[in-house]
């Protein structure tokens, strides 16, 4: 019961675990990819809530973590009730870091990126009337910016222009603050910033994610040795250029997942 069980579409939750291993270095991690249906964003909703829960259920059987962090907004903007409905663990979900984007503006206009699914959601749409009523909020759905986080981590060469065409809306919006509304979009922070300008504020719901596993586990201390970290995937095995990332996180076991 002493680990963490990480989730995500792919592997736009790492970033959400650099957080946690920040916060919590002696926790070991159990990461699992659901590479097999990626991306989330253009799931069906009943489809994408009936597998997440299969697969969790599945993985903290086995596994017997302390807590669960479903590290993908589709996924929590959906699963979450379903998943809290059958788990006796805390189960932690992230959300577009609308309320922070909103106090953080100083021209009153914000960009929201995310997947296609995120950005119509009514969860979504109810953060905004709640902490962003006063702000406008373009939004911009994108299936192409996760693939092109998945290929970066993969070793693939992304081009720039790719991810300008994507980012256009927002760069004509003139929004001074964007909030990077799925956990793929923080491994490509260098590349939107770039593109968006230093001007402008990214913000995403990492430390807040850590924050709130750390209150979970009430600051028990698992190890007093550096923790081994498993990284477990469905679907195709992870490219060589991934796995040596992995390695430099700590996951040094790598295996799939048997459904």
């Amino acid at each position: 019961m002493s680990s963490i069980l990480v989730f995500d579409s792919g592997v736009g939750g790492l970033s959400v675990c650099q957080h946690i291993q920040q916060a919590l270095p002696n926790w070991p991690i159990h990461y699992l990819a659901d590479s097999a249906r990626f991306p989330y964003g253009e799931l069906e909703s009943e489809t994408l809530i009936q597998g997440c829960v299969s697969l969790i259920t599945k993985a903290v059987a086995r596994i017997q973590p302390s807590v669960v962090v479903v590290a993908c907004n589709s996924a929590s903007t959906l699963a979450l009730p379903a998943l809290r409905q059958v788990l006796d663990i805390p189960v932690v979900g992230v959300v577009p870091a609308i309320k922070p984007a909103a106090l953080l503006s100083h021209r009153g206009v914000i960009g929201l990126l995310a997947t296609p699914g995120t950005i119509c959601r009514s969860y979504t749409q109810a953060l905004i009337d709640e902490f962003a009523q006063q702000t406008r909020v373009v939004r911009v759905g994108s299936s192409e910016l996760v693939k092109l986080a998945e290929s970066k981590l993969s070793g693939q060469g992304i081009e720039l222009s790719q991810v300008a065409t994507i980012l256009a809306p927002l760069v004509a919006a003139k929004v001074d603050v964007v909030v990077l509304g799925c956990t793929h979009f923080p491994l490509l922070a260098d590349e939107i910033a770039q593109i968006m300008g230093a001007g402008v504020t990214l913000v995403d719901s990492g430390s807040a994610i850590a924050r709130r596993v750390c209150t979970l586990i009430d600051g028990r201390v698992v190890t007093e040795k550096p923790p081994q970290h498993c990284f477990y995937y469905t679907g195709s095995e992870p490219s060589k250029e991934l796995v040596q990332w992995l390695n430099g996180l700590g996951f040094l076991k790598i295996a799939v997942f048997a459904v």
